[in-house]
């Protein structure tokens, strides 16, 4: 499940329970971006994204974060993450006597109504079936006129009304949060002082 997470908020961990459950999937890796290069706006320090995701899904025993991004250099496409989890799933599948294993790209409907913008799209959608999890006011309409209904299985998932740029919102208007992010994320995110929030003392850069 590759996204942001700028933070990682409950629309994101249901959208991966709701996966896992109706795709059987064996797991559910979650891929914060190191360096996106399509985002405009300046984003919050890896890090400290990576570390909000580990706390985030680390009640869940079929949820796991991958640093593959974070750690690389350079900005991050998702057609490179691909083909690198593409080989280990590959090699873990031929171990396990199971050479037909799938791999799935999970993501919301906004990021897969923009996958033709991608760095070698076809590349992307050849190498694992696309799961747009579907947000209100997102017609999947248009994947049928560019020929990729076939390579996306839709997910619908009314939490997703839940956005990340609202949560970075009220955290600097001082609005409330609860039950938008786990609980443990909004603490990281006071303790730190991001999105505009106080603080607790330490630099907002600052890491445990």
């Amino acid at each position: 499940m590759g996204g942001t997470f700028d933070p990682v908020h409950l629309g994101h961990l249901v959208t991966a329970e709701q996966a896992r459950a109706e795709l059987a999937l064996d797991e559910v890796v979650f891929v914060p971006a190191g360096s996106p290069w399509q985002k405009v706006r300046d984003v919050t320090p890896a890090e400290h994204r990576y570390l909000m995701t580990v706390l985030a899904t680390a009640a869940n025993p079929w949820f796991s974060v991958s640093r593959i991004e974070i750690d690389a250099r350079g900005p991050s496409y998702t057609v490179t993450t691909l083909r690198a989890v593409r080989r280990e799933v590959d090699e873990r599948s031929r171990a396990a006597g199971r050479p037909d294993d799938e791999l799935f790209f999970i993501t919301g409907a906004d990021a897969i109504l923009n996958i033709l913008t991608w760095k070698d799209a076809h590349e992307c959608l050849a190498l694992a079936t696309f799961v747009a999890a579907t947000r209100p006011g997102h017609d999947l309409a248009n994947l049928e006129r560019e020929g990729l209904r076939d390579r996306v299985v839709q997910l619908d998932v009314p939490a997703l009304a839940i956005s990340s740029t609202d949560v970075r919102q009220r955290f600097a208007a001082g609005g409330a949060v609860r039950y938008l992010i786990p609980r443990e994320v909004e603490e990281y995110v006071r303790k730190h002082g991001l999105y505009g929030t106080a603080g607790s003392g330490l630099a907002a850069a600052a890491l445990p």
